[in-house]
């Protein structure tokens, strides 16, 4: 009589057989920012132009100051000045609701950025868009259901069984942890591959100027619209398939007592009873490195602590030129640590969870040419969000080779 194996060994090896082999990889960006452009120095008298402010003229005087030290050159916005005048609730305090148009417009732009985006990466990535088992959508753009999600897949032909993640009003560490669900999913389901897009577009937090929320001045000097997506997979199948970056570990912490210090309410208004504390960057300074330390610690890598963080390449979400100091001067990082956050910080401004992707992406392109010219650069690299909680999101990256991938 033959043996019966025991269940919890069955049940093992079913587990086991689910389950990828390797690490998750990133293995295709694409990017996508709207076509209308404005520069950051002429961003003030088009803004106070367009609420009919411009009466307001020491306020006026104070954005420009804000523009001046943002560290940004220009930004995209999908909204245009014919797009406000058509709908003048929007910029009207005493309107009583403008979430309706504000939603509209979102609908579009996230669904029209987020394929663009995602378009280019599977065009990158070398596979067809039917070959994607898993789609993770994150977005500020609006709250709608169905969702960008379901829309996003009937835009690129996703199969109709494509698995759908949808993450709203996450902020600015939304596609860090959009990139952890992924790595997640990638590891724990043998052969999938995971579409991450990340969009935004910000006529929710579109509002006139208020010399009693100052914050909310300087959120309209800092955010633009954009859209990010990466596909995510374990086990690469060449020749097709050649990973960017491996993936080894993910992480997220919250900062205790922080709850207040980003905060966004969706309201009749859209995102406008919305708080950012000017505390936010001392936050970041006071905790980053403790963050990090306890997050790398368990993996033993080299060159890390101890004045080792410039032994490591850095993807940090650019949430303001005063993050990125603090950061620099919290881990004693040399000025080029930083160097594709700030560029893509100055290029395109801080797009919420997308901007990380962007400096992803740009990362790519810096070791590339690194490679070219020397022949070498740093193994491991950290990729870090920081969003509402304060919520710390954190990626421990591995660089492929140094071949150079024609596909992009």
């Amino acid at each position: 009589m033959a043996a019966t194996a025991h269940p919890g060994t069955v049940l093992s090896d079913i587990h086991q057989k689910q389950r990828a082999d390797g690490p998750a990889a990133i293995l295709a960006i694409g990017t996508a920012n709207p076509a209308n452009c404005i520069e950051q120095d002429e961003f003030p008298d088009w803004y106070f132009r367009v609420t009919k402010s411009d009466h307001l003229t020491k306020l006026k005087a104070k954005m420009k100051k804000i523009c001046d030290k943002s560290g940004i050159k220009k930004r995209h916005f999908y909204h245009t000045e014919e797009m406000i005048d058509g709908h003048p609730e929007i910029i009207d305090r005493a309107a009583p609701s403008s979430l309706g148009a504000r939603q509209g417009i979102t609908a579009d732009a996230a669904h029209n950025l987020a394929a663009e985006a995602a378009s280019r990466a599977i065009v990158a990535w070398g596979r067809p868009a039917a070959a994607i088992t898993h789609l993770v959508v994150c977005t500020n753009a609006g709250v709608h259901e169905p969702g960008a999600d379901l829309r996003l897949a009937g835009l690129l032909g996703l199969l109709t069984t494509v698995h759908r993640t949808l993450l709203y009003l996450h902020g600015c560490s939304a596609g860090v942890g959009a990139l952890r669900v992924a790595k997640d999913i990638a590891e724990n389901n043998s052969g999938s591959r995971v579409l991450v897009a990340c969009t935004q577009a910000n006529i929710l937090l579109f509002s006139p100027p208020d010399d009693t929320h100052i914050d909310q001045i300087v959120a309209m000097t800092l955010f633009g619209d954009g859209a990010g997506a990466v596909i995510v997979g374990a086990d690469a199948t060449g020749p097709v398939e050649r990973p960017v970056f491996h993936m080894l570990s993910a992480s997220q912490t919250t900062l205790p007592g922080t709850d207040q210090a980003v905060v966004m309410n969706l309201t009749e208004s859209g995102l406008t009873n919305s708080y950012l504390s000017v505390e936010v960057p001392m936050l970041v300074q006071g905790s980053i490195e403790r963050c990090l330390v306890d997050t790398l610690a368990p993996l033993g890598l080299p060159n890390v602590g101890d004045g080792g963080w410039n032994g490591l390449f850095w993807a940090v979400h650019p949430g303001g030129r005063a993050i990125l100091d603090r950061y620099e001067g919290a881990l004693g990082l040399e000025p080029e640590k930083l160097a594709a956050s700030r560029h893509v910080l100055s290029e395109y401004g801080n797009m919420s969870g997308a901007t990380v992707i962007f400096v992803l992406d740009e990362i790519r392109r810096r070791r590339q040419d690194d490679f070219d010219k020397e022949g070498k650069d740093c193994e491991w690299g950290i990729m870090s969000g920081l969003g509402p909680g304060l919520t710390t999101e954190t990626v421990v990256l591995h660089a492929t080779g140094s071949q150079k991938d024609e596909k992009y």
